[in-house]
């Protein structure tokens, strides 16, 4: 990135857009990824945590070149790709998106994450974009609720629960090939797919090498650049084929136990709130 954009990274909490694939590259990652989902209809039920170690197209993403060298810019040479998601909104989708800090409930040692999110069509205001407040990621962990509707894409319905200015807030207009970086803290979130246009979007949650688990449950993470001097993640192995039995045992360990520990957050929260 320039010295401009770091610096807007630092003082806005993202930076949008950055020219990261060729738009023949994200149209050969694109019909892979529609491909799969062909032959494999429950495609992303199997693969909800941790896509990547299920997919080699998603595999090659997190190791892209030209992503790794704009998140360098801010997390610094050594680098773990940790968590990844797919973001499909079809034409006329009603998901959606509530405000919300990615970090709530990831349980990690500090905020030295970045959320590359790339686009793999057009992401417009019109087809629900992602948005941001910018700035807030200066204002540290903000309190969340747990709130339910069939149409919130976040796992557990997370709504910050401060007065958001939505005056202030910036879409993050994308093209295919396009990505924008955005820090753990910000404020963020985004609206139904409005349009006739499908909006598709691939998220990598990168960590520098030093952050850690804190939420006493093993976790896994994969070296995509430097080194990694701590060893606080248990090294991920890497797809030869899609689905392949010996990454699928690895992932099976690894999301059994990220789910048992999501459960028993939310019931320590539903406990709470009794």
């Amino acid at each position: 990135m320039s010295n401009k954009q770091v610096e807007q990274y630092n003082n806005d909490g993202y930076v949008c857009p950055i020219r990261a694939l060729t738009p023949e590259e994200a149209e050969n990652f694109r019909n892979r990824m529609d491909a799969l989902e062909a032959s494999e209809p429950d495609l992303w039920s199997r693969s909800k945590i941790k896509p990547h170690l299920m997919m080699t197209w998603f595999n090659e993403l997190i190791r892209h070149p030209k992503i790794l060298d704009a998140v360098e810019d801010v997390l610094g040479p050594d680098i773990l790709a940790w968590a990844t998601g797919h973001f499909d909104k079809k034409p006329r989708d009603p998901g959606f998106v509530s405000w919300h800090q990615d970090a709530t409930y990831w349980g990690l040692s500090e905020p030295s994450v970045v959320t590359a999110w790339v686009a793999l069509t057009p992401s417009r205001h019109e087809n629900g974009c992602m948005r941001v407040i910018p700035g807030t990621h200066t204002t540290g962990q903000l309190p969340h609720k747990d709130t339910v509707n069939q149409h919130n894409l976040l796992s557990r319905g997370q709504d910050v629960e401060v007065q958001v200015d939505e005056a202030r807030a910036v879409d993050l207009e994308l093209q295919p090939g396009e990505i924008s970086l955005h820090h753990t803290m910000l404020i963020h979130g985004s609206e139904p797919n409005h349009s006739d246009t499908r909006r598709l979007g691939i998220t990598i949650r990168y960590v520098a090498a030093h952050v850690r688990q804190t939420s006493g449950f093993k976790d896994s993470a994969t070296l995509v650049r430097g080194i990694d001097r701590y060893g606080h993640f248990l090294t991920e192995p890497q797809p030869t084929q899609d689905f392949d039995p010996p990454v699928v045992a690895f992932y099976n360990d690894i999301v059994g136990e990220i789910r048992s520990r999501k459960e028993a957050i939310a019931a320590q929260a539903k406990s709470a709130g009794s």
